[in-house]
């Protein structure tokens, strides 16, 4: 290894700090334009949107062959096409059952939906460890157990009332055939 090839020069570190900077500026002013969604918990997709502007900040500062202006338009395309697409879905239920995926439901009425858990590659020591967090000793004591978008467990305590009659469950999947609750 070469001392060149170790150090870079002074006129790249430069180049490195000022690039930074500038993404930097960029980066905030996109947070701050695009709001609260893109800091709030993250589903998969606005994860995945978070780590490609990373990445081509990271590109643009690092990268001799990747331009700091080719850096900041591919950021700026992915700012404007993530602010469309989160307009659009905030606007429209079937855009969003298009784009996102909805909320799983793992447990009904204290009984574990076996293939729903599969599906979504969650096993009981998951959602037991979700029912433990909300005080709840028994899977009997849930009234639901839901997979959200952003990967969290949600867990609603049991009560008599209805999966139909939850308003907060119609956007949740459920498998077609659900057990009968447990006693």
């Amino acid at each position: 290894m070469h001392n060149s090839d170790w150090f870079g020069g002074w006129d790249r570190i430069l180049d490195s700090i000022i690039a930074a900077v500038f993404f930097y500026i960029l980066i905030v002013l996109i947070v701050r334009l695009l709001g609260k969604r893109t800091t709030a918990q993250l589903n998969n997709f606005d994860w995945i949107i978070n780590i490609t502007v990373g990445s081509l900040a990271a590109s643009g500062i690092l990268l001799e062959n990747v331009s700091n202006a080719i850096a900041f338009a591919a950021i700026a395309t992915i700012a404007v096409l993530q602010y469309g697409l989160t307009f659009i879905t905030a606007r429209s239920v079937n855009a969003t059952k298009v784009i996102k995926a909805c909320p799983t439901l793992l447990v009904h009425k204290g009984n574990f939906l076996e293939e729903a858990m599969l599906d979504a590659r969650i096993s009981r020591g998951e959602v037991e460890a979700a029912l433990r967090a909300q005080g709840l000793s028994d899977v009997g004591d849930a009234n639901w157990v839901i997979l959200e978008t952003n990967g969290k467990i949600t867990v609603l305590p049991r009560e008599d009332i209805a999966l139909d009659e939850a308003s907060a469950m119609n956007s949740v999947r459920k498998p077609p055939n659900l057990p009968h609750p447990s006693a």
